[in-house]
């Protein structure tokens, strides 16, 4: 670390709001007229895991989103059109000087890229068509916003409930407040100063489908009270120069709420204390890992995405608070309720950096997901898969202390019930692999439609690996039989005349044609391509490696994999971030870089760890950019765990495998008490090989380590160079464990 400077003041959470922007790494996405699928990370002010978001939306609304997927903030737009100011169904907040039309697109202002912040807490940019500077900082529960205005006749708040619209009512010279169109929803606003007039306001829009704002506009002014489509107040002040209006805002289940909710995170108006406070808990979170080496420009990434990792899952009570639970009903937050994690995308590598660096807050995650089954019926599966096995057999294997065996009656019901959210599963415990349909009057490529029945097959496969391990620690023998033998079902989906995973029909013919580098998306595959999609096996490598004839032609097959060029003709939205057929920008094949160390080649996995991190992350004219989405801190957490030089291949597993650290020595905090510390000895941006290394002060010649090596606290020492030790490494007992014997 610099000297003077923290963690904390590395961070900028604009880094993944910019696309990439070379083309050999976008691939061919996106189509002509729509916005690069990057990032959709936000700027906004937040603290960890808080549902509480103040920051800008910047989206041009005549932009063709993909998919129909809006993120408010794209670094490139130039036009602010309004602040967010809380979670869903909280108002959006804009000033405005002078006359003004109904928000949003129409009451934009030009925005100074120069003079835009983004730190930990906090964001602030300066309007030019107003001449106004908008800062915000953010509670758990509540936001501020300051608005510093010029001389104005004519100064303007507007708070408006968008598209979705809903009730506004102004109840006094001070206060506005609303309830969504849903009726879930309520907000309060206060402002620092009295307003010298006010009115509301309303667009009828026409009747027109997707993002139209076609329609009449409604201003009433003196009006206090309005509903419908952008529903609004907008609130009139006399400024002098450089003269500044606070508004708080609170969402809640009722006005109450909201209200106590003000009261009790922000009974003041002081702007400078509430931001100061956002920042030292942001600095508690980051300072649990602290680096030493790298450039400026990797600490900044580093603690960027760090910062991203703590994104999810969103609080939705502390202990004692009220909240709605997924029947609907009022309850008392036994403990900190968190809502669902985003398992397709975080289960993968940010729940395991949870577990490491908050075990307690993963304890609370770990009950609320298990307590929303208990109301629900099912555990979340989120997406697709169903990975809440991967997580809960993960952190038993890691040592938190929960109620085990509570968990698995649900975890087993989603692997048996039919009816429950394992999508196809009745076809594949009977097949022991998911069919597809070929969908009609749907060319090839891409078959955008259909069961993702490879993909699933897979996602089940490993799910059911976890589900066996987690059924024999409990000593149930049946159900680890049972669940084993699924666990063995993606070798019904590999294709031996053409060495890819490959979709059936329902009578057990391979689907013709078939390429492997066409990006079927929901038709075989899963957002990805039949290359990507071969190495879903994080459970069993060693299989894979039998399947594909052995270590040689596995390690041959993975040198194809990352120097075939990307020429699909069917467009990916989700496959950016390209090294060969490999995407960074999407989950299916994050793994793959690190299955040379299964295959006896670990200098490669070191050589290509390196490369990802470097093109992926801030290659950009901005230095910001982020391939694919950041899926709520999973690509971000790709980022951190791979510069700190290992990664959890299998989250279920204990195991952590080795790539290059970028850093000569970084310190991991553990939650427990202990640190675990990696030291790169001759570290640089050309001594990116393991020459040698030790272990808590032994020799270590293996390309992996395991959780039980670090969670006492302890030191992996790394002697780095130019060039490959081919004998590191190397040695085939050496290699990380699989579900089949090496």
């Amino acid at each position: 670390m610099s000297h003077g400077e923290r963690p904390v003041d590395y961070a900028n959470g604009l880094v993944g709001t910019a696309p990439l922007d070379q083309q050999k790494l976008i691939g061919n996405a996106p189509p002509p007229g729509e916005q690069l699928y990057s990032g959709f990370t936000s700027p906004s002010a937040m603290l960890p895991h808080s549902s509480t978001e103040l920051g800008p939306i910047n989206a041009n609304l005549d932009v063709n989103y993909p998919a129909g997927v809006r993120a408010p903030y794209f670094y490139p737009n130039r036009m602010i059109y309004g602040f967010t100011s809380g979670a869903d169904g909280s108002p959006t907040v804009m000033p405005v000087v002078g006359d003004w039309t109904v928000p949003p697109e129409r009451s934009a202002s030009v925005y100074d890229k120069a003079r835009e912040k983004a730190s930990p807490g906090y964001y602030s940019v300066y309007l030019d068509d107003y001449q106004t500077l908008a800062e915000m900082t953010a509670t758990t529960w509540a936001g501020i916003f300051r608005f510093t205005f010029p001389q104005a006749e004519k100064a303007h708040i507007l708070v408006d409930l968008g598209r979705g619209g809903g009730d506004i009512e102004v109840v006094d010279d001070h206060t506005v407040r609303g309830i969504s169109r849903d009726g879930r929803s309520y907000f309060v606003a206060e402002f620092s100063r009295p307003f010298t007039g006010f009115g509301a306001f309303k667009q009828h829009p026409a009747e027109h489908p997707g993002y139209s704002l076609l329609g009449d506009d409604e201003v009433d002014p003196d009006a206090r009270t309005i509903s419908g489509h952008f529903a609004g107040a907008y609130l009139r002040f006399t400024t002098t120069s450089r003269e500044q209006v606070l508004v708080k805002v609170a969402s809640g289940a009722s006005y109450a709420m909201a209200e106590e909710r003000l009261k009790a995170e922000e009974p003041g108006w002081n702007f400078d204390a509430v931001r100061q406070q956002a920042e030292q808990a942001w600095a508690k979170k980051l300072d649990k890992i602290e680096v030493q080496g790298g450039t400026r420009e990797q600490k900044m990434l580093f603690y960027s995405c760090l910062y991203h990792s703590f994104y999810s899952p969103q609080l939705r009570a502390r202990k004692g608070e009220q909240f709605t639970d997924r029947n609907g009903v009022v309850q008392q937050a036994a403990y900190d309720r968190y809502g669902p994690v985003p398992l397709w995308d975080t289960g993968r590598n940010q729940i395991v950096l949870l577990t490491l660096l908050e075990p307690d807050v993963k304890v609370n995650i770990l009950q609320s997901e298990l307590d929303a089954a208990r109301e629900s019926g099912y555990m979340e599966t989120s997406f697709h898969g169903d990975n809440a096995s991967l997580m809960y057999l993960g952190d038993w294997e890691r040592g938190l202390k929960f109620d085990w065996a509570g968990v698995y009656d649900y975890l087993r019901k989603n692997a048996t019930d039919p009816n429950g959210p394992r999508g196809h599963l009745a076809e594949y415990v009977q097949r022991g692999w998911i069919p597809d349909v070929i969908p009609q009057g749907n060319p090839s490529p891409p078959y955008a439609g259909g069961n993702a029945g490879v993909a699933t097959t897979l996602e089940y496969s490993w799910d059911d690996y976890a589900l066996a391990l987690y059924a024999k620690k409990l000593g149930k023998e049946d159900d680890y039989n049972l669940f084993l033998k699924r666990a063995h079902n993606y070798r019904n989906v590999f294709d031996p005349s053409t060495h890819f995973m490959r979709g059936k029909t329902e009578d057990g013919q391979w689907i013709s044609p078939f390429d492997p580098r066409e990006p079927y998306y929901n038709f075989m595959m899963k957002e990805a391509s039949g290359w990507s999609t071969l190495w879903l096996v994080p459970h069993d490598v060693q299989g894979l490696i039998d399947l594909l004839g052995g270590r040689e032609k596995f390690t041959a097959k993975l040198d194809e994999f990352f120097s075939t060029p990307y020429t699909a003709k069917g467009i990916c939205r989700d496959c950016t971030g390209v090294i060969g057929q490999y995407v960074q920008g999407n989950q299916p094949d994050q793994q793959a870089a690190y299955f040379y160390d299964w295959g006896g080649q670990p200098w490669k996995t070191e050589e290509l760890t390196r490369k990802i991190l470097a093109l992926m992350y801030g290659s950009d004219r901005y230095g910001l950019a982020f391939p694919g989405m950041d899926d709520q801190g999973s690509t971000s957490s790709w980022y951190v765990m791979s510069a700190l030089g290992f990664y959890p291949v299998d989250p279920s597993s204990p195991d952590y495998i080795l790539g290059s650290p970028i850093f000569d020595k970084a310190t991991i905090h553990l939650g427990n008490g202990h640190d675990f510390t990696i030291v790169a000895h001759n570290n640089s941006a050309k001594n990116i090989y393991i020459q040698s290394a030790t272990l808590n002060g032994k020799p270590w010649n293996k390309p992996w380590f395991s959780h039980s090596d670090m969670v006492d606290g302890g030191t992996l020492s790394l002697t780095m160079g130019p060039l490959p030790n081919k004998q590191w490494g190397s040695a085939v007992d050496a290699i990380p464990p699989s579900m089949t014997p090496r």
